[in-house]
């Protein structure tokens, strides 16, 4: 279930931000979205721990700014795997990276605040 939501919550990000930011963002349609966003968990549970624990030493000293990096490198690899989820740069995918991490925990936090 919560693949489902995640994925739902990633596709609905990618719609607004490919609108809001169309300089920086772009998706051919609905459909990829969804893709998208269910890559995107996909990687999120499986490469991404491993990215985290690799560049442990570095985030550690940028005291988790690093983290960040390795959203975006998330991002461009969702992006060279989807045709249609295109991505202007890396900075682009930085920026996108944060701003979904950022609704991502604020969406997280209400969902976890309903269930108790």
């Amino acid at each position: 279930m919560k693949i489902i939501y995640q994925t739902i919550i990633n596709t609905l990000l990618f719609m607004a931000l490919a609108r809001v930011l169309p300089s920086l963002f772009f998706i051919d349609n609905f459909i990829t979205a969804i893709i998208a966003g269910f890559v995107l968990v996909l990687l999120n549970m499986t490469i991404k721990p491993l990215l985290h624990i690799i560049s442990f030493p570095i985030t550690l000293i940028t005291f988790g700014l690093f983290s960040l990096i390795i959203n975006g490198l998330t991002l461009e690899i969702v992006a060279w795997l989807i045709n249609g989820f295109v991505l202007r740069s890396f900075s682009a995918a930085i920026i996108i990276a944060l701003i979904m991490s950022i609704a991502n925990s604020f969406v997280g936090y209400h969902a976890f605040q309903q269930r108790r």
